[in-house]
């Protein structure tokens, strides 16, 4: 692996440690050490300080460290370009994900994929819908997954619904919710989760559950539900593998119609041109015919 003084600029200063910067770059701290002296050098100026707590970016190498990181996206472009040339898939897929789509969805299709593209190197980072919109936006992201209804003003591709489900050891009806003593278990959202699941309450019931138990994951609210804590409503995709002695009770509105959420592959034009992206796609598309 070379390492170019770019990106050795760019990791010191995402990291602001020298040993994190070393094991990421994979050389060792003396190297690493003097090929920062080297640079600052080259410079003529003092690119970060040491400090007791880590490093510090001096203002000339916050200047230093933004031209780094226009170099490296800029050689990116012109090599996905000239990938997308040849039409050879290959090169690197980054995906922004949202983290319960990651955790439970997005391992099924990436291993169709990789079987089918071998060449093609995976990134994957989770997030929250903004994280993901920002990814997209700064170029760290090909394409993103987000939940919910989202404003996106380029590409948008539905992927699937998911049902909304109570899901609970000991509650067997909805009706048994607002006279048991058991916990909602929640988890942290940015996204408008909260918001579907207080309209459908008040629609329905009227008022919210008497106890609330907030986890800061979904993953957590969904093992404290599976363990008997407390009931939780998680969407469908969360239930691949639940046990059977774990009550599914679907949250279906008045109208009849159960509750559900939407999850979006979103993208700008030039990046789903990419063959990588363009192959990502079709393999999609072949497991949502199969499995929705």
């Amino acid at each position: 692996m070379i390492v170019t003084e770019y990106e050795l600029l760019v990791c010191l200063a995402a990291e602001l440690n020298m040993r994190k910067s070393a094991e990421k770059l994979f050389l060792s701290q003396p190297a690493l050490s003097q090929r920062l002296q080297t640079i600052e050098s080259r410079w003529d100026t003092k690119i970060f300080l040491r400090t007791q707590k880590g490093l510090l970016l001096t203002p000339e190498g916050e200047a230093i460290v933004q031209h780094a990181e226009r170099v490296i996206e800029r050689e990116r472009q012109i090599q996905e370009r000239l990938e997308a040339q040849d039409g050879i898939v290959r090169g690197t897929l980054k995906i922004a994900c949202a983290s319960i789509v990651a955790q439970m969805w997005l391992p099924r299709v990436l291993k169709q994929f990789i079987k089918a593209y071998p060449d093609v190197h995976i990134s994957v980072v989770t997030g929250w819908s903004s994280e993901i919109h920002q990814a997209l936006v700064d170029g760290s992201a090909h394409v993103g997954i987000v939940r919910g209804n989202v404003a996106w003003k380029s590409i948008q591709k539905p992927l699937f619904q998911d049902k909304l489900f109570l899901v609970d050891k000991e509650i067997m009806r909805l009706d048994d919710v607002l006279d048991s003593e058991r916990p909602f278990v929640q988890f942290q959202s940015d996204s408008n989760y909260y918001q579907v699941i207080q309209d459908y309450w008040q629609r329905n019931f009227g008022k919210m559950p008497r106890q609330a138990m907030v986890m800061d994951q979904i993953e957590t609210c969904r093992q404290m539900a599976f363990n008997g804590i407390g009931f939780a409503i998680l969407p469908e995709v969360t239930l691949i593998g639940a046990s059977e002695d774990i009550n599914k009770i679907p949250l279906i509105d008045k109208s009849g119609e159960i509750l559900s959420r939407d999850t979006s592959l979103i993208g700008y034009e030039q990046s789903l041109a990419l063959p990588q992206v363009k192959a990502f796609l079709e393999i999609v598309d072949k497991y949502l015919e199969t499995h929705y």
